[in-house]
């Protein structure tokens, strides 16, 4: 009988931890002795610290949590490697798979991204099994710090150790009930060869119930708000928003009535999930976070007021984020390579790997308030980038718009009879593995005008990559307040959120309204990906048959006029972009289905 995926891992998870903690305790050596500081080392070689070793030093427990955070996810870190062998290493980033973003790097559709694109059963199911065997490595590495929690001597700093070890326990449950619904509740350090206990599908309550308990844990031991050496830890706000998340994601109808119980609750109970997590939202609103305001009145003001919220590190506004090297290098450190793989050719790009749609250009609103394409909103189709948002001149760079002292040239014109396409348009010294966009747009969101661009490869980017912010907890608290009936409440946080960008406020709001402020003020963030999910629209948003994703083809003619041409930037049908039903919930891996005794997702079969 094969071994399950937890079984393989937990029998080299001790080794693997420890390779993963000397290595980290390698290099903050090399600090100390420096300075003359390593009498702590002195009786224990660096390559023979032993388990019971770890809980008496907060130097190794320290380089023990490392990994709960490093393993989630990169955001901006993506490798998306063609070769076969390589393929299980992909990284990519969620907001590609919606309608709001996508890729010019046509090479990337032939990764494990373009196999996932397009629905591809394999490379689904082994993703699959890479993100349980991920979260279930970083549980079973909190359940042995919890079971080791005498063991620590009395200068650790236990409240803090603690909190963390409950919050990622709770975060990568969550991570599972997201992907797979419920699945094994582990919460004791478990070793088959000890002990060949199996383990049953929790059911979508207890899978919540735990979450919700790990998290309201965490928030008991964790402070307020974190200082000094300690700034970049998960605070007291990061565990109420797991709790308040949970609550929020639970109460999706997509759980409702549903006649499997891992799979969903055997009734309604959406109401009661969104009144929890309406409460847990309120206490994350007591804590210290703001929205960052916006003091400038001008357009350019305003927008570079807005893009340095997501280029401030640990601001007033975030409440979770991955940490990524101040120095940006992503060889040795932990940075990446955001500003170079968003370039323009004008900045030697080559991938442009973050294409806004015109989809998600569609989606901005006039400065009135009103939909483009409403009565009285004053938009001209002759001048389609006058009067919008001022988020979308943020987020977006398009034809026309400064960047760098640059002007961005995306459009085509005649010279001599000929048509030329811009600099913006043309591959970076005519490679022929460069990419431009095939949108039209590039993004504006999250890049940094100071970031240094070039082909020097031994540094990267440095911006944190932010998982949860205070403007979402307005917009979710808006949307929990609307669908309990509070429509009042939902226009003032939305209203709040509005005004922070100086656009005109809403006399009222509908479904359509939440909707849409979320989509524009969370743009290119992960969230926006799961709420396909919990909506129950990601087979709608994710097909190429159902949202074809579009661009925008803008040429200036001899005549002075120009056009501008809404162009399909991949097949209408669903061979490039696919998403079944069945993803909804994705394969558990078989080893361990047959090993628990469990039973597989819906219609998954073993490929």
């Amino acid at each position: 009988m094969k071994q399950s995926i937890i079984n393989k891992t937990t029998k080299i998870i001790v080794n693997c931890q420890l390779s993963i903690v000397n290595f980290t305790v390698t290099l903050l050596i090399s600090g100390i002795l420096f300075s003359g500081c390593n009498d702590i080392f002195k009786d224990t070689p660096v390559n023979k610290l032993s388990e019971e070793s770890i809980w008496k030093s907060q130097l190794l427990i320290d380089g023990y949590v490392l990994p709960w955070y490093r393993n989630m996810s990169h955001g901006f870190s993506v490798y998306m490697p063609t070769s076969l062998l390589l393929k299980g290493t992909t990284r990519d980033y969620l907001p590609w798979y919606g309608d709001q973003l996508t890729v010019g790097k046509a090479e990337w559709y032939s990764t494990a991204y373009g196999d996932i694109l397009k629905s591809n059963a394999e490379e689904i199911t082994r993703r699959a099994m890479i993100n349980w065997a991920n979260c279930y490595n970083q549980i079973q590495s909190v359940n042995r710090l919890l079971e080791n929690e005498t063991e620590m001597s009395s200068d650790i700093d236990r409240d803090r150790v603690l909190g963390e070890a409950y919050f990622f326990r709770a975060y990568y449950y969550y991570m599972l009930l997201r992907q797979f619904g419920g699945v094994l509740l582990i919460e004791k350090n478990y070793n088959p060869i000890n002990s060949p206990v199996k383990f049953p599908r929790a059911s979508y309550q207890e899978m919540v119930d735990f979450i919700v308990t790990d998290a309201q844990k965490a928030a008991s031991y964790l402070p307020a708000k974190q200082i000094g050496i300690n700034l970049a830890r998960i605070e007291k706000g990061a565990a109420l928003m797991l709790v308040a998340k949970t609550y929020l994601w639970a109460a999706s109808s997509k759980f409702q009535n549903s006649q499997l119980s891992y799979l969903g609750f055997p009734d309604d109970r959406s109401e009661e999930m969104l009144n929890k997590a309406l409460t847990a939202y309120k206490e994350v609103m007591k804590l210290h976070y703001i929205l960052i305001p916006i003091n400038s009145t001008t357009q350019s003001g305003i927008v570079n007021e807005y893009r340095n919220i997501f280029l401030t590190k640990q601001s007033q506004e975030s409440i979770f984020e991955v940490q990524h090297s101040n120095d940006g290098d992503f060889d040795s450190g932990f940075g990446h390579k955001l500003d170079r793989e968003a370039a323009s050719p004008f900045f030697t790009g080559t991938v442009a790997a973050y294409c806004p749609t015109h989809n998600h250009v569609k989606e901005y609103r006039m400065l009135n308030g009103k939909m483009y394409d409403e009565a009285g909103s004053g938009y001209d189709a002759n001048n389609p980038y006058a009067g919008r948002d001022y988020r979308f001149y943020a987020n977006v760079l398009y034809d026309g718009c400064e960047y760098r002292g640059h002007i961005m040239d995306l459009h085509s014109r005649y010279e001599n009879n000929v048509l030329v396409k811009g600099v913006d348009l043309t591959k970076y010294a005519a490679s022929e593995l460069a990419a431009v966009t095939n949108t039209g747009y590039y993004m504006g969101k999250f890049v940094s005008d100071k970031q240094k661009i070039d082909n020097d490869a031994t540094y990267g980017s440095k911006q944190n990559y932010i998982i949860w912010r205070y403007a979402e907890v307005l917009l979710d608290y808006a949307e929990i307040s609307f669908r309990l009936g509070d429509a009042g409440t939902a226009l003032e946080k939305v209203n709040e959120i509005r005004r922070r960008v100086h656009v005109q406020e809403l006399p009222s709001v509908s479904w359509d309204d939440i909707v849409n402020e979320r989509r524009i003020e969370l743009a290119f963030e992960e969230s926006t990906y799961w709420d396909l999910f919990r909506w129950g629209i990601a087979f709608t948003k994710m097909n190429g048959s159902k949202t074809t994703l579009k661009g925008i083809e803008i040429t200036k003619n001899t005549n002075g006029t120009t056009t501008y041409k809404e162009i399909t930037v991949n097949r209408a049908d669903d061979r490039i972009r696919r998403f079944r039903e069945i993803q909804y919930f994705l394969p558990i891996p078989w080893d361990e289905v047959r090993y628990q005794g469990i039973t597989q997702n819906p219609e998954w079969i073993e490929v």
